[in-house]
């Protein structure tokens, strides 16, 4: 038989334990959304810098509904799917998440026309998407990189990665072989001049600017190979393949190096 005293306890004590859960729930909920943006934006920053990609997301994207305006939060955020794009392995996934990282880049440049930084996100999103689309896409997509590039170095003609990428952009036209270019200015009208002079200069800038970074040695070394300056290519490569690796992209760079070092032998 049920213990009158027992079940009048259990109905005293059930509400207080529900109440007392239900305030920490509520608690807890609050301190949620009680972070700030900027909170937020610090705690992407750190997983930004371990190549947290997905976790970096985890707060930017929280901190973009706080602060929609801010441009240099869509440029991290922009720089986040660029990551996850160098991630996936699938090239509709690719595509995905590198339309992505352009369409946030773009927002921060239509809110911040004159920061050299959204500039150079649009710039490194499209040069990173465009490989990946058709022809008539990427031949739309390369005067968009170039201006993007220009105009980050216009605003701030010390960041070396503009020059990385103003180079790559010469580089990769000047690599546009006869036939190819032939049949695009049938299809799509004149296209761009570019030399590998270009590519040279543009990269040779990007070494005075910031000599540790690898790329701009391999890069430069990938250029020189093209206009048949073997010994150059691999004085460069071997000096971008010597130096440590501290980008996202660093890996990837280093294997294609060896690979065009092992071509040159």
């Amino acid at each position: 038989m049920q213990n009158p005293l027992a079940s009048l306890l259990r109905r005293a004590v059930l509400p207080n334990v529900l109440v007392a859960a239900a305030a920490a729930l509520i608690f807890t909920s609050t301190g949620r959304c009680a972070e700030t943006a900027e909170e937020l934006i610090e705690k992407g920053d750190l997983c930004s810098a371990k190549f947290q990609s997905s976790e970096g997301l985890k707060c930017y994207l929280p901190a973009e509904k706080l602060d929609p305006k801010n441009a240099q939060l869509l440029v991290r955020i922009s720089k986040q799917y660029r990551h996850l794009m160098s991630d996936a392995t699938k090239s509709d996934e690719k595509v995905r998440l590198g339309s992505t990282a352009v369409s946030y880049a773009q927002r921060a440049v239509a809110l911040a026309p004159n920061d050299p930084e959204a500039q150079l996100a649009l710039a490194i999103s499209y040069g990173k998407l465009t490989p990946l689309l058709g022809n008539k896409e990427q031949f739309n997509n390369s005067p968009l990189i170039k201006a993007a590039a220009e105009k980050s170095i216009a605003l701030d003609p010390s960041n070396d990665l503009a020059w990385q990428v103003l180079g790559r952009w010469y580089l990769a036209v000047a690599d546009i072989g006869s036939f190819k270019r032939a049949m695009a200015r049938m299809a799509y009208g004149s296209l761009p001049t570019a030399t590998y002079e270009d590519a040279v200069r543009c990269f040779q800038k990007a070494i005075v600017l910031n000599p540790a970074r690898l790329m701009h040695h391999i890069e430069l070394g990938r250029a020189y190979a093209q206009m048949g300056r073997t010994a150059e290519a691999k004085k460069c490569i071997t000096k971008g393949l010597a130096l440590p690796e501290t980008e996202k992209d660093d890996p990837e760079t280093k294997r294609n190096g060896r690979l065009l070092l092992a071509k040159l032998r």
